[in-house]
């Protein structure tokens, strides 16, 4: 299935050597192979903890079951050593998500709980979003994103490797989003092509960030290095289409045995060099390895420096294939409708048809000419006449003396900035119902260096997921037409124009007396509705935040002018 290919968490799949600097538990209940796990680190412990796990069986769920009546179960994905994973849909948002579920007596529970707050502390749009994790009738679950335009590495490596250019895009972004993660303290130790998804814009995202590692048991006495040198076979077989180690794994051929790791560059020919290099660095990482003797990558932020050293790689240039050349038809080729054969013979070969003369060359064709020359002349000589009879009708009539100038429209606008008595702060689905209602009048001084703010949100620019949005309710002080609104901001914001009834005489204190009118976004919009609007109140609402200096994200109104 599509959605499952791009979407499904990656637990199930055990295919293929791990690092050896990652540890994990026995094989999995679907009977495919355990990770590689080198003998010093073998330990009672983690053979206890994944024989506990293997023991405990999986919640006894079905497809229609609600957890914490949202999430409705659709299909399962994954069931293994005690926990399962479904495509789920939040009925409360309508959207499809993901979930991972394992009973609370679980020996991982409590791990894969920490893990998932962790992640979605981290807030870094580069990877799949934990959206909830819960514990909850004696079931632990951990609700995440589902990105079913998205497909994972594996099936785009399935069709070729990639090209140099984006091969880097590949390890430029995936090494620079796991050194952000190490800085917070968050490693993934399951990166892999089934954890790696690249969306139609060809961005690429990681999914499992410490939750897969918690659910398979996995851990590492060197994280960093663990990411890193998975990161480097993903470069490896992007640039290959082989896995650099002997076993086939993610759809992929492994290399002969026996020969040991060889450099990219010498298993497929067109490989570029320095990307090539840049695989051995991280892949091997016991000492120098590229022809160059550099030292290895040892950390993803290492790694990123190294990519961003390497000069710049170029994106293939689009090719256009050349037109066919003009086919003349049967037709033009004076062969159209004529027989295969005559009386048994076949037919001569077709006479060349001779070429017509050029237009209007032709008896008649001259005779046209000078009839449409003479029309022209008459057309023009005519026209002429009469606009000149026009002209002196017009000297000879007298203004009337008491002449009026036409009315004007009532309802036609002036074009002119409207007058604004007083605006309210409005946050109805805040805890207090207030955003710095002290400022609202730097919204529309005119002063371009003062500006009203919102309270600062984190992690997500749609005022962290907390509410729908906030913004100013402005008083004309009555009823007028409004042709457009005109806001200035500090940094893109979305905002949205809503207008409360042209009968209302006072200020609305709910989102449902307003009507959305227009919708816009980026530092100066130009709200204007599909027709001029009466109205006393209108509400500039913000839905979406830039971001600051400090991380957080806040809405700055530096000025307002509504035009009537």
């Amino acid at each position: 299935m599509a959605e499952r290919s791009t979407a499904a968490v990656d637990v199930a799949d055990t295919s293929g050597e791990e690092p050896l600097t990652a540890k994990a538990g026995k094989a999995t209940d679907d009977g495919a192979k355990a990770d590689k796990v080198s003998e010093a680190e073998q330990d009672a412990a983690g053979t206890d903890d994944a024989t506990a796990a293997a023991e405990t069986e999986p919640p006894e769920l079905h497809s229609g079951h609600k957890l914490a009546r949202r999430y409705r179960l659709e299909e399962c994905v994954t069931r293994l050593e005690g926990f399962s994973s479904w495509r789920a849909v939040d009925e409360k948002l309508r959207r499809a998500v993901g979930v991972h579920i394992l009973p609370a007596d679980h020996p991982r529970a409590r791990p894969v709980l920490s893990a998932a707050r962790a992640s979605a502390l981290l807030g870094d749009p580069r990877f799949v979003q934990v959206l909830d994790a819960v514990e909850e009738n004696d079931l632990v679950y951990v609700v995440h994103e589902w990105l079913p335009d998205a497909t994972e590495l594996s099936a785009v490596l399935a069709g070729g490797p990639l090209e140099p250019h984006d091969a880097y895009q590949l390890v430029s972004q995936v090494s620079q989003a796991m050194a952000a993660a190490h800085r917070e303290g968050l490693a993934h130790l399951r990166i892999n092509p089934g954890s790696v998804l690249r969306t139609e814009s060809g961005q690429y995202r990681i999914r499992g960030l410490a939750v897969m590692a918690a659910l398979r048991g996995i851990t590492s006495d060197e994280p960093q290095r663990t990411d890193t040198e998975a990161i480097g076979a993903l470069l490896y077989a992007a640039l290959t289409q082989r896995w650099p180690y002997e076993n086939d794994a993610y759809g992929l051929s492994g290399l002969p045995k026996g020969v040991g790791l060889i450099a990219p560059d010498q298993v497929r020919a067109g490989v570029h060099r320095g990307l090539s290099e840049l695989a051995m660095r991280a892949v091997v990482n016991d000492g120098a390895t590229a022809s160059r003797q550099e030292q290895p990558c040892t950390t993803p932020d290492e790694l990123a420096k190294a990519v961003a050293a390497l000069p710049r790689i170029r994106p293939p240039e689009t090719s256009f294939t050349t037109p066919p050349p003009y086919q003349r038809t049967q037709y033009q080729q004076g062969s159209y409708g004529q027989s295969a054969a005559r009386n048994g013979q076949m037919n001569r070969a077709a006479q060349p048809v001779p070429s017509p003369p050029p237009p209007l060359q032709s008896r008649t064709g001259k005779a046209l000419k000078w009839a449409v020359s003479a029309l022209l002349i008459a057309a023009l000589g005519l026209g002429s006449w009469q606009l000149a009879d026009n002209l002196l009708k017009g000297e000879k009539q007298e203004p009337q003396p008491n002449s009026q100038p036409a009315p004007k429209n009532k309802d036609q606008l002036t074009g002119k900035p409207l007058s604004i008595v007083t605006a309210k702060d409005f946050d109805p689905e805040g805890s207090d119902g207030s955003e710095n209602p002290d400022e609202t009048g730097k919204a529309y001084d005119s002063d371009p260096n003062s500006y009203w703010p919102t309270s600062s949100y984190r992690n997500w620019p749609n005022f962290g997921r907390l509410k729908s949005g906030v913004g100013l309710i402005l008083d004309l002080g009555k009823k007028q037409r409004i042709g457009s609104t005109d806001v200035t901001f500090i940094g893109d914001t979305s905002v949205q124009l809503l207008a409360a009834s042209k009968d209302a005489t006072e200020m609305p204190t709910t989102l449902d007396a307003f009507t959305k009118v227009a919708e816009g976004s980026g530092s100066k919009v130009n709200l204007k509705p599909s027709k001029p609007l009466e109205t006393r109140f209108v509400l500039v609402w913000l839905t979406k935040l830039p971001q600051d200096t400090g991380g957080d994200y806040r809405g700055k109104v530096t000025d307002i002018k509504v035009i009537g």
